[in-house]
């Protein structure tokens, strides 16, 4: 391992050189503090070996690829392997066509910490190679038509019927999702990935390419890490707006930190993740590091806390990970009551969008985010869609629920110019 001194422009150097290869893959903290965190940034790119599989007994052939190399591999699960791990199905209309899980050994893997650059797979004239990286722009700003899948008034009916299923006891809690897209769509991916990490800079974001698809992500949420024998995990469920004000900006967040309907909804998915990381732990140690914490990113405060646990020696990593998706955040309680009626619901399958991305090392470390604030592109077929939603609880207002979607998609809509 070679290291050297981080220039200003490296990153988005490495990824316009990165972006060459028919696969890479960038994680990008945004100088956000983490203490889990391995790197500050990373960048996996061209193909020694890949696996792509559909949803039947993918996590047994992940298990089966790692063992057989045991180096660093990058990749990510759509949502849509809950079918493979529960009795569900995914019958909507879905245009993006990821797979449903895709992992690879790079050729080469780049990362940064504290300002050093390290190689961690391949030669170390990789980092001249980079340095001297031309960056140009041919495509204009985008400004693309954005659609709405389900109109204002569909999305609040289907929230009051969710409603009712929660008064009936069906479920506490549900993530209700709704799609914004673009048909005929062309975008230049690495020019809409820098503008949209430039509105809205996460502790998750990524670029994902697997040849002619695309993840552009603004994530703020961590799904699962590993660090030697500790599991983590740090769902987000509350969310409150910015303001430039800011007085008003801290009155929001402190609002937002002892709102009793936000906690509410946190709380319901902390008691989830616990349950989840039971399948995985030493009896136990499944703890809550943190409880209703509040972070502050450019266009949201959000309610995040940390739960963790110490994985069980006879516990596989992958079975780990298995054990705890799909994402409690993203589903709701009880879990698979929840995603059948999103299932039922919702009007477009949701693919990659609500599974995870990141990658797993030599060590058996991992660390995997959420596919939220996320926008997904099949240069193919020219489709773009992002999706986003919210928990849907008794208390909500079904109102207040719309404008939340709004916010959440205001960094996306502002790059595609929607």
């Amino acid at each position: 391992m070679k290291t050297t001194q981080n220039k200003p422009d490296f990153k988005q150097k490495a990824l316009h050189w990165a972006n060459q290869f028919d696969v890479c893959c960038l994680l990008d903290s945004n100088y956000y503090n983490d203490i889990y965190s391995a790197y500050d940034f990373m960048i996996a790119a061209g193909v020694h070996n890949e696996l792509e599989c559909s949803v039947n007994q993918a996590f047994d052939h992940l298990k089966d690829f790692y063992s057989l190399h045991k180096e660093w591999i990058f990749g990510f699960f759509s949502y849509d392997l809950k079918n493979g791990i529960e009795d569900l199905k995914s019958n909507h209309p879905d245009q993006l066509a990821f797979p449903d899980l895709y992992f690879f050994v790079p050729k080469y893997l780049i990362g940064i910490k504290n300002g050093e650059i390290h190689v961690l797979i391949g030669n170390y004239t990789i980092i001249d190679e980079i340095n001297q990286f031309n960056i140009s722009y041919s495509a204009k700003p985008n400004q693309l038509k954005i659609a709405k899948r389900i109109t204002k008034d569909q999305y609040i009916d289907k929230v009051e019927t969710l409603k009712n299923h929660i008064l009936r006891g069906d479920i506490y809690e549900v993530n209700f999702c709704q799609e914004f897209f673009a048909e005929h769509a062309i975008i230049n991916p690495l020019q809409t990935f820098d503008a949209l990490n430039s509105v809205s800079p996460t502790p998750f974001s990524g670029y994902f390419k697997i040849k002619n698809r695309y993840i552009l992500s603004a994530t703020p949420e961590r799904f699962l890490c590993k660090r030697d024998n500790k599991l983590i995990s740090q769902p987000i469920k509350g969310t409150a707006r910015r303001s430039n004000n800011l007085h008003e900006d801290e009155r929001i967040a402190i609002q937002l930190k002892n709102d009793s309907k936000e906690q509410s909804e946190n709380v319901m998915i902390v008691d989830l993740v616990r349950h989840d990381l039971t399948k995985s732990a030493v009896k136990g140690t499944v703890k809550v590091d943190e409880l209703f914490g509040i972070y502050s990113f450019p266009q949201v405060h959000q309610m995040i806390s940390t739960i963790s646990c110490e994985l069980h020696p006879e516990i596989h990593l992958v079975d780990a990970i298995k054990n705890t998706f799909p994402i409690g955040s993203m589903t709701g309680a009880p879990k698979v009551k929840a995603m059948e009626l999103i299932e039922d619901y919702e009007e477009t399958k949701r693919g990659i969008y609500s599974g995870s991305f990141g990658y797993i090392d030599p060590a058996g470390n991992f660390d995997f985010n959420v596919v939220i604030r996320s926008i997904l592109y099949n240069a193919e077929n020219k489709y773009l869609s992002f999706q986003v939603g919210g928990a849907i609880t008794y208390e909500c207002q079904a109102e207040q629920e719309y404008e939340e979607c709004l916010l959440k998609a205001s960094a996306m809509l502002k790059v595609l110019g929607g």
